[in-house]
Protein backbone atom coordinates (compact mmCIF):
# COMPACT_ATOMS: atom_id res chain seq x y z
CA UNK A 1 0.00 0.00 0.00
CA UNK A 2 3.25 2.39 0.92
CA UNK A 3 4.77 1.97 -2.48
CA UNK A 4 1.37 2.50 -4.47
CA UNK A 5 0.62 5.80 -2.50
CA UNK A 6 4.02 6.98 -3.33
CA UNK A 7 3.72 5.78 -7.25
CA UNK A 8 0.36 7.88 -7.24
CA UNK A 9 1.99 11.03 -5.42
CA UNK A 10 4.35 10.63 -7.96
CA UNK A 11 1.87 10.61 -10.77
CA UNK A 12 -0.06 13.44 -9.33
CA UNK A 13 3.17 15.90 -8.98
CA UNK A 14 4.27 14.68 -12.89
CA UNK A 15 0.52 15.80 -14.44
CA UNK A 16 1.18 19.39 -12.32
CA UNK A 17 4.21 19.36 -14.07
CA UNK A 18 2.88 18.20 -17.45
CA UNK A 19 0.16 21.05 -17.49
CA UNK A 20 2.57 23.71 -16.64
CA UNK A 21 5.34 22.81 -19.45
CA UNK A 22 2.39 21.52 -21.92
CA UNK A 23 0.23 25.45 -21.05
CA UNK A 24 -2.85 23.38 -20.90
CA UNK A 25 -5.17 21.57 -18.70
CA UNK A 26 -4.52 17.87 -17.55
CA UNK A 27 -6.97 15.68 -16.93
CA UNK A 28 -7.34 12.78 -14.44
CA UNK A 29 -10.14 10.29 -14.04
CA UNK A 30 -12.69 10.31 -11.04
CA UNK A 31 -10.82 9.55 -7.65
CA UNK A 32 -11.91 7.56 -4.62
CA UNK A 33 -11.29 10.08 -1.21
CA UNK A 34 -8.71 7.99 -0.12
CA UNK A 35 -7.10 9.22 -3.86
CA UNK A 36 -7.97 12.82 -3.21
CA UNK A 37 -6.55 12.69 0.33
CA UNK A 38 -3.05 11.58 -1.53
CA UNK A 39 -3.31 14.45 -3.76
CA UNK A 40 -3.87 16.76 -1.10
CA UNK A 41 -0.82 15.33 0.18
CA UNK A 42 1.46 15.17 -3.05
CA UNK A 43 0.79 18.59 -3.89
CA UNK A 44 0.43 20.26 -0.05
CA UNK A 45 4.22 21.04 -0.69
CA UNK A 46 4.22 22.30 -4.16
CA UNK A 47 3.15 26.10 -4.25
CA UNK A 48 2.78 25.79 -8.27
CA UNK A 49 0.63 23.41 -8.41
CA UNK A 50 -2.99 24.70 -9.35
CA UNK A 51 -5.88 22.09 -9.66
CA UNK A 52 -9.80 22.13 -9.31
CA UNK A 53 -11.87 18.96 -8.53
CA UNK A 54 -14.78 18.25 -9.48
CA UNK A 55 -17.49 15.04 -10.11
CA UNK A 56 -20.53 16.81 -12.50
CA UNK A 57 -22.38 18.31 -9.43
CA UNK A 58 -21.17 20.09 -6.17
CA UNK A 59 -19.87 18.27 -3.46
CA UNK A 60 -19.64 14.79 -5.74
CA UNK A 61 -18.00 12.27 -3.55
CA UNK A 62 -15.70 11.06 -6.23
CA UNK A 63 -14.39 13.58 -8.38
CA UNK A 64 -11.80 14.44 -11.19
CA UNK A 65 -8.75 17.01 -11.10
CA UNK A 66 -8.11 19.37 -13.41
CA UNK A 67 -4.51 20.35 -13.38
CA UNK A 68 -3.90 24.22 -14.61
CA UNK A 69 -5.33 27.65 -14.05
CA UNK A 70 -7.54 29.18 -16.51
CA UNK A 71 -6.28 32.79 -15.49
CA UNK A 72 -2.68 31.60 -16.32
CA UNK A 73 -3.41 29.36 -19.29
CA UNK A 74 -5.82 32.14 -20.62
CA UNK A 75 -8.46 29.64 -21.56
CA UNK A 76 -11.21 27.43 -20.39
CA UNK A 77 -11.63 23.80 -20.82
CA UNK A 78 -14.93 22.12 -19.10
CA UNK A 79 -14.80 18.70 -17.27
CA UNK A 80 -14.93 15.63 -19.74
CA UNK A 81 -18.23 14.54 -17.49
CA UNK A 82 -21.20 13.47 -19.21
CA UNK A 83 -24.64 12.30 -16.66
CA UNK A 84 -26.15 9.16 -18.30
CA UNK A 85 -30.24 8.74 -17.14
CA UNK A 86 -31.36 4.95 -16.64
CA UNK A 87 -34.71 4.58 -16.23
CA UNK A 88 -37.21 1.04 -16.60
CA UNK A 89 -38.74 0.61 -19.82
CA UNK A 90 -41.64 -0.21 -17.89
CA UNK A 91 -41.46 1.04 -14.47
CA UNK A 92 -44.64 -0.76 -13.33
CA UNK A 93 -42.56 -3.76 -13.27
CA UNK A 94 -39.56 -2.74 -12.20
CA UNK A 95 -37.62 -3.51 -9.15
CA UNK A 96 -36.28 -1.33 -6.49
CA UNK A 97 -32.37 -1.67 -7.59
CA UNK A 98 -29.55 0.05 -5.98
CA UNK A 99 -26.44 1.97 -6.20
CA UNK A 100 -24.26 -1.77 -5.75
CA UNK A 101 -26.97 -3.47 -8.70
CA UNK A 102 -25.81 -0.49 -11.14
CA UNK A 103 -22.42 -0.79 -10.03
CA UNK A 104 -22.35 -4.34 -10.80
CA UNK A 105 -23.66 -3.98 -14.01
CA UNK A 106 -21.05 -1.07 -15.22
CA UNK A 107 -17.93 -4.11 -13.74
CA UNK A 108 -19.67 -6.53 -15.73
CA UNK A 109 -18.51 -4.33 -18.41
CA UNK A 110 -15.20 -4.70 -17.85
CA UNK A 111 -15.66 -0.80 -17.49
CA UNK A 112 -12.83 0.35 -14.79
CA UNK A 113 -13.93 2.02 -11.78
CA UNK A 114 -12.17 5.20 -12.12
CA UNK A 115 -14.29 5.70 -15.35
CA UNK A 116 -17.54 6.48 -13.14
CA UNK A 117 -17.96 8.90 -10.92
CA UNK A 118 -21.07 9.29 -8.73
CA UNK A 119 -24.50 7.14 -9.34
CA UNK A 120 -27.34 9.01 -7.66
CA UNK A 121 -30.63 6.53 -7.24
CA UNK A 122 -33.82 8.58 -7.25
CA UNK A 123 -36.66 6.16 -7.20
CA UNK A 124 -36.65 3.88 -9.76
CA UNK A 125 -34.25 5.50 -11.91
CA UNK A 126 -30.37 6.59 -11.35
CA UNK A 127 -27.95 9.36 -12.43
CA UNK A 128 -24.82 8.04 -13.14
CA UNK A 129 -21.88 10.47 -14.18
CA UNK A 130 -19.18 9.26 -16.29
CA UNK A 131 -16.33 9.98 -18.34
CA UNK A 132 -17.25 11.32 -21.79
CA UNK A 133 -15.15 9.05 -23.76
CA UNK A 134 -16.84 5.59 -22.08
CA UNK A 135 -20.83 7.07 -22.27
CA UNK A 136 -21.14 5.91 -26.23
CA UNK A 137 -20.16 2.54 -24.70
CA UNK A 138 -22.60 2.39 -21.84
CA UNK A 139 -25.64 3.86 -23.61
CA UNK A 140 -25.20 0.73 -26.28
CA UNK A 141 -24.29 -1.75 -24.05
CA UNK A 142 -26.75 -1.41 -21.00
CA UNK A 143 -29.99 -2.72 -21.44
CA UNK A 144 -30.91 -4.30 -18.19
CA UNK A 145 -29.87 -3.93 -14.20
CA UNK A 146 -30.45 -7.32 -12.82
CA UNK A 147 -33.96 -8.45 -14.11
CA UNK A 148 -35.09 -4.69 -15.10
CA UNK A 149 -34.90 -4.13 -18.32
CA UNK A 150 -33.84 -0.10 -19.02
CA UNK A 151 -32.72 2.79 -21.35
CA UNK A 152 -29.47 4.65 -21.09
CA UNK A 153 -29.15 8.07 -22.53
CA UNK A 154 -27.04 11.31 -21.64
CA UNK A 155 -29.26 13.10 -19.38
CA UNK A 156 -29.81 16.79 -20.73
CA UNK A 157 -31.71 18.08 -17.87
CA UNK A 158 -30.77 21.02 -15.03
CA UNK A 159 -28.02 19.78 -13.07
CA UNK A 160 -30.16 21.91 -9.92
CA UNK A 161 -32.21 18.63 -9.90
CA UNK A 162 -29.28 16.98 -7.94
CA UNK A 163 -28.54 19.28 -5.44
CA UNK A 164 -27.79 17.10 -2.13
CA UNK A 165 -30.44 16.70 -0.28
CA UNK A 166 -29.30 17.65 3.79
CA UNK A 167 -31.39 16.35 6.78
CA UNK A 168 -30.70 19.01 9.58
CA UNK A 169 -30.25 17.92 12.98
CA UNK A 170 -28.84 19.12 16.66
CA UNK A 171 -27.06 16.74 19.24
CA UNK A 172 -25.73 16.43 22.68
CA UNK A 173 -21.94 16.34 22.80
CA UNK A 174 -19.16 16.02 25.25
CA UNK A 175 -16.78 18.33 23.08
CA UNK A 176 -16.06 19.06 19.54
CA UNK A 177 -14.15 15.73 19.26
CA UNK A 178 -14.53 14.04 15.83
CA UNK A 179 -14.69 10.90 16.88
CA UNK A 180 -17.39 11.89 19.72
CA UNK A 181 -19.40 13.11 17.05
CA UNK A 182 -19.35 10.35 15.01
CA UNK A 183 -19.80 8.14 17.54
CA UNK A 184 -23.13 9.94 18.43
CA UNK A 185 -24.34 10.68 14.56
CA UNK A 186 -24.17 6.66 13.64
CA UNK A 187 -24.89 5.11 17.10
CA UNK A 188 -21.51 3.63 17.52
CA UNK A 189 -19.49 2.86 20.97
CA UNK A 190 -16.16 4.97 21.40
CA UNK A 191 -14.07 1.49 20.52
CA UNK A 192 -16.40 1.43 17.08
CA UNK A 193 -15.70 5.16 16.50
CA UNK A 194 -12.43 4.60 16.97
CA UNK A 195 -11.85 1.91 14.83
CA UNK A 196 -13.26 3.69 12.27
CA UNK A 197 -10.30 6.06 12.04
CA UNK A 198 -7.59 3.60 12.71
CA UNK A 199 -9.39 1.84 9.39
CA UNK A 200 -8.81 4.93 7.51
CA UNK A 201 -12.61 5.46 7.03
CA UNK A 202 -12.99 8.82 7.88
CA UNK A 203 -12.38 12.13 5.55
CA UNK A 204 -12.60 15.69 6.41
CA UNK A 205 -13.33 17.87 3.09
CA UNK A 206 -11.72 15.19 0.97
CA UNK A 207 -8.73 14.40 3.08
CA UNK A 208 -8.27 11.04 5.12
CA UNK A 209 -8.42 12.33 8.98
CA UNK A 210 -6.67 9.65 11.26
CA UNK A 211 -6.37 11.74 14.35
CA UNK A 212 -9.83 11.32 16.37
CA UNK A 213 -9.65 14.00 18.94
CA UNK A 214 -9.37 16.63 16.42
CA UNK A 215 -11.95 19.10 16.48
CA UNK A 216 -14.07 20.18 13.25
CA UNK A 217 -14.76 23.20 12.32
CA UNK A 218 -18.19 24.88 10.79
CA UNK A 219 -18.45 23.90 7.62
CA UNK A 220 -16.50 20.88 7.47
CA UNK A 221 -17.32 18.19 5.11
CA UNK A 222 -16.92 14.49 6.80
CA UNK A 223 -17.61 11.23 4.85
CA UNK A 224 -17.41 8.19 6.89
CA UNK A 225 -16.95 5.04 4.64
CA UNK A 226 -19.59 2.67 5.10
CA UNK A 227 -22.21 4.95 7.16
CA UNK A 228 -23.12 8.36 5.48
CA UNK A 229 -21.85 12.06 5.01
CA UNK A 230 -22.57 15.06 6.92
CA UNK A 231 -21.77 18.93 7.11
CA UNK A 232 -20.98 20.04 10.49
CA UNK A 233 -22.85 23.44 11.09
CA UNK A 234 -21.33 24.58 14.30
CA UNK A 235 -22.24 24.87 17.99
CA UNK A 236 -25.94 26.06 18.92
CA UNK A 237 -25.23 26.56 22.59
CA UNK A 238 -23.96 25.25 25.68
CA UNK A 239 -26.13 22.89 27.89
CA UNK A 240 -26.64 23.55 31.96
CA UNK A 241 -24.58 20.23 32.36
CA UNK A 242 -21.39 21.32 30.57
CA UNK A 243 -22.04 19.81 27.57
CA UNK A 244 -22.54 21.26 23.58
CA UNK A 245 -25.68 21.29 21.53
CA UNK A 246 -24.71 21.04 18.10
CA UNK A 247 -25.89 21.08 14.47
CA UNK A 248 -24.98 19.06 11.57
CA UNK A 249 -26.74 18.34 7.95
CA UNK A 250 -27.12 14.79 7.09
CA UNK A 251 -26.67 13.90 3.84
CA UNK A 252 -29.69 11.60 2.46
Amino acid sequence: MEQSTEQLKKRFIELSIRSDRANQFVFTDFLSLAEQSILHEALFYEPNAHFTCFGGIPDAERVMVRFGDSESLGYEEPFPVVCLMIKPLITKFAEDLSHRDYLGAFMSLGIDRSLIGDILVKEKQAYVFVADRIAPYICEQIDSIRHTHVSCTVYEGQMEAFAPTLQTEEHIVSSLRLDGIVAKLYHLSRSQSLALFSKQKVFVNGRLFENNSGALKEGDIVSVRGFGRFRFDGKVADTKKGKLRIRVARYI
